[in-house]
């Protein structure tokens, strides 16, 4: 049986730049609900605030393994992701797919837009969109291919060369780029926060409560859960916990979680601002998969995201990411050749759940049990859009955002260990190989 101890966690993450916080109470006792949701991440506080309207009457428990934004919804880079990137050469046999996994982000996207006016959560959203940009002369030919995906699904864009990024972005590295206007940066873990804590009052948050049974070999209705401190026994059971469901026995073998670092650096000065470009805030993602992630947030810090690696699904060790700091530290000192003096104040890895083949999780596998995770990166818009599908959907409504998520493409099946190991290193290595100067 798991215990607490199974749910890694370093307090690092977008959460040290924020005042302390005094987690909610964990679980504990004999309890009796008519809904349980699994997971208190983006996906799993739009499912309970979504199920709090529809149910006004019911009451809601909502579990986290650990304190909100110490899981993944805290330790990302705070992309809200409006359009995604499909890599490679434009393919219009593909068009409903990419229009549908587009409207899910669109979805996600003006939900959390919608709640930050609502309950005016002060997060440093910045919905002006963000650069997907290419450093190295292989990578060129993905600015072609983008560029084509998102004439043809008319997606407000702005393609730019070299000099034009410079004059926004203060670096001469990138060779060319495009500027999709739609899409927010945030600051996650101040989202999640005000997210958590402007919650329906029918619904009610435990922390540090992981659930540790195995869903897969629960029998009979009602569903039981137990925590290391409580019984929960409720009608319907929402997971929303990502690539950590498999430590609860569903979707074993379907998901992964991939870690991945970075570093920020201190707060810039005025002097050291003023040498980067026109723009006060802005971010970019590589058109190469394994490329770096570089943000220039709202109060005026560099970061840098640059490693992915299989770790087992859990954080890295502070012994391992302090190796790490050096790869972060090349790039950021390759980009930014002027501020090669400023050092970072805090590292930080998070883990991101991968399918084999980049589909989402959308199920009902028994009575009263939901599941809804896999967004492969981009668990901000998506998961905020499938969290609020699920609620609806385990309460027998009917929607186009329900189908778009029922549509998902079946998952492939990920071989075991020690199987898993040697093709993880392996496609890691090769992407690692090709990725020359964009890492």
């Amino acid at each position: 049986m798991l215990t607490d101890k199974d749910f890694s966690n370093d307090q690092h993450g977008w959460a040290e730049f924020l005042p302390e916080r005094t987690p909610n109470n964990s679980c504990k006792g004999q309890l009796r609900s008519c809904w349980a949701i699994v997971g208190a991440g983006f996906t799993g506080l739009a499912c309970a605030r979504r199920l709090a309207e529809l149910h006004p009457d019911d009451e809601i428990i909502l579990l986290d393994a650990r304190a909100v934004a110490q899981a993944a919804s805290g330790r990302n880079s705070g992309y809200v992701v409006a359009n995604s990137q499909f890599g490679g050469p434009y393919d219009p046999e593909q068009y409903d797919h990419y229009s549908r996994i587009n409207r899910l982000n669109r979805a996600g996207l003006n939900l959390l837009s919608e709640q930050i006016g609502k309950h005016n959560i002060e997060c440093e959203w910045h919905e002006k969109g963000f650069y997907h940009a290419v450093a190295d002369n292989t990578s060129l030919k993905e600015v072609g291919y983008f560029t084509h995906y998102l004439e043809d699904l008319e997606i407000p864009h702005t393609v730019l060369d070299q000099s034009r990024l410079t004059e926004k972005l203060g670096t001469e590295w990138y060779q060319s780029g495009v500027h999709v206007h739609e899409g927010a940066l945030v600051q996650p873990a101040s989202l999640v926060y005000g997210l958590a804590d402007s919650l329906p009052e029918n619904v009610t948050l435990y922390e540090n409560s992981p659930v540790i049974n195995d869903l897969n070999k629960v029998t009979g209705f009602p569903i039981t859960l137990h925590t290391p401190d409580a019984n929960i026994v409720t009608d319907n059971v929402i997971v929303t916990a990502n690539f950590e469901a498999n430590k609860i026995g569903l979707n074993k073998r379907y998901i992964i979680g991939s870690t991945l670092s970075g570093s920020f650096t201190r707060k810039l000065s005025r002097e050291e601002l003023d040498s980067l470009g026109s723009l006060k805030q802005w971010g970019v993602l590589s058109l190469h998969d394994a490329g770096a992630t570089v943000r220039l947030t709202q109060d005026g810090r560099l970061c840098v995201r640059n490693t992915a690696e299989f770790n087992g699904g859990r954080l890295l060790s502070d012994q391992i990411l302090e190796q790490r700091f050096d790869h972060h530290r090349k790039a950021f000192e390759n980009r930014f050749p002027q501020l090669k003096e400023v050092p970072f104040e805090f590292s930080w890895s998070g883990v991101e759940g991968v399918s084999r083949n980049f589909t989402n999780f959308f199920q009902n596998p028994k009575k009263g049990l939901y599941l809804t995770g896999g967004f492969n990166g981009s668990g901000v818009s998506k998961g905020t859009a499938f969290g609020t599908a699920m609620a609806e959907y385990a309460s027998g409504e009917q929607s186009i955002l329900i189908n778009d998520c029922l549509a998902s493409s079946k998952a492939e099946w990920i071989p075991p260990r020690p199987l898993l190991d040697v093709g993880v290193w392996y496609t890691l290595r090769q992407l690692i190989k090709s990725v020359g100067r964009d890492g």
